[in-house]
């Protein structure tokens, strides 16, 4: 644990103050939960990667990591120190993708903690082997928007090269995971979703072009296997790494790259959608190819609430609206109303519980001020009296939450500080939109 904060992260913490001058309890709120990862998850290691716990899990989630450090990167733009450690957990992004690209989180060393009594292809290297499409996307997206921020490009090497390849190949089996793929999963005593069915083959599923998941960003399993909002990041991160294809003169690479996003694009838009007889043409959560699809929305991000902020959609797209719109009301069985806040939850955590990462999602993807603030307020409403953020929350009861100490939430509330600021990471779509808006205000 470290507890000297770098200057250029001192200097984001001041802006704030002085942008939100007489509200103490944000600055707080803002000031704890933005330095949170840096002081408490981020352990530099002797060969120079940068290894990240997710708080009171003692391993590396590639997912996770990757957005805990997102924010740092505004820092890392002045901040030399800075971005040798975040272009460290992008090295350790690549190794761990090289080591075994089914893995969702790691171990520090070979230790052999985590889930090893798993019925699948475990090493003491992996904390836990569920294949989740993010956790392949999240690295992608790092590398590229720290590319942006920086300027730097030692990342895109050849290891960047050979870690798109395995990506590729990976994501080109499971657009047939019923005849192609080899990968298996189950675990024994435990509750339904940790595991998957048919001898840990999942759900049935036919060929659409989109590719197959076994479980959601939750780390729950899929209940149809192709996971829309995955698949729409799966779509933004192969146009990144086509553009990071150039760097590298990879020509071929960047044509599979673009190859395989217009096929799965394809998928979504022909399998993904549908007309809802109050929302109008929307986007489903998942899908198996043959007709069935399940209508909802999940807290963890990649999320159809999150598509804008991904990239996958213009944040005033039309079926995007009509989506959002269904996902923001009882219509979504996970959107929840209470005395405190309304939001959506996730059936990873007990009923009834907002969270707070969906929140920020909904703060950042919406274009109204008025509902901007209204988020602003329930964060600053649902910390529990903790001045940090929480996995989820009784909407009711904000001091019942789970997790005492989830780096990823804490994250996502200081990102959505900061966008309030005018402040986003160079590259991503939510820093293009604060840009246009504030052209417009011009």
């Amino acid at each position: 644990m470290t507890t000297v904060i770098p200057k250029s992260m001192q200097k984001l913490i001041d802006h704030v103050k002085e942008f939100f001058p007489q509200d103490k309890k944000l600055q707080l709120m803002f000031e704890q939960c933005f330095i949170n990862t840096y002081t408490t998850t981020m352990k530099k290691q002797e060969d120079g990667k940068t290894f990240v716990i997710t708080g009171d899990i003692p391993a590396m989630w590639l997912r996770d990591s990757a957005a805990q450090v997102r924010p740092y990167l505004l820092a890392a733009e002045e901040d030399e120190e800075m971005a040798d450690f975040l272009e460290g957990v992008i090295r350790q992004h690549f190794a761990f993708i090289l080591h075994d690209p089914y893995a969702n989180a790691f171990n520090e060393s070979a230790n052999g903690k985590g889930h090893q009594t798993d019925l699948t292809e475990m090493t003491p290297h992996i904390w836990e082997r569920k294949y989740e499409i993010d956790s392949l996307c999240y690295p992608i997206q790092l590398a590229y928007l720290f590319w942006k921020s920086t300027g730097r490009t030692s990342h895109i090497n050849d290891t960047f090269q050979q870690v798109m390849e395995t990506i590729i190949q990976v994501w080109r089996t499971e657009q047939d995971h019923e005849n192609e793929s080899s990968y298996r999963f189950e675990r024994s005593d435990c509750r339904q979703s940790d595991t998957l069915i048919r001898d840990g083959k999942g759900g049935r599923v036919v060929p659409t072009g989109m590719t197959w998941s076994a479980f959601r960003p939750s780390d729950d399993a899929c209940t149809y296997g192709y996971l829309v909002p995955a698949n729409m990041f799966a779509v933004v991160v192969l146009g990144y790494a086509a553009e990071m294809c150039d760097v590298l003169k990879a020509e071929a690479l960047k044509g599979e790259c673009l190859k395989l996003q217009k096929e799965i694009q394809n998928g979504i838009e022909r399998f993904a959608k549908l007309d809802h007889p109050v929302h109008g043409d929307m986007y489903v959560y998942e899908t198996d190819g043959e007709g069935r699809v399940n209508l909802m929305d999940d807290a963890n991000v990649p999320s159809l609430l999150a598509a804008p902020y991904l990239g996958y959609l213009p944040f005033d797209d039309t079926a995007y609206l009509n989506t959002r719109s269904f996902l923001l009301s009882r219509d979504n069985p996970y959107y929840y109303e209470g005395k405190c806040a309304n939001g959506i939850g996730s059936p990873h955590t007990p009923d009834h519980y907002i969270w707070h990462i969906a929140l920020a999602i909904q703060g950042m993807t919406t274009t109204s001020e008025a509902e901007k603030q209204e988020i602003l307020d329930y964060f600053k409403q649902t910390d529990g009296s903790t001045n940090f953020m929480h996995e989820g929350f009784n909407a009711d009861c904000p001091e019942e939450f789970t997790r005492d100490w989830f780096a990823w939430a804490n994250t996502m509330f200081s990102e959505f500080v900061l966008s309030l600021t005018g402040k986003a990471v160079k590259g991503s779509p939510l820093y293009n939109q604060l840009m246009k808006s504030q052209i417009n205000l011009a």
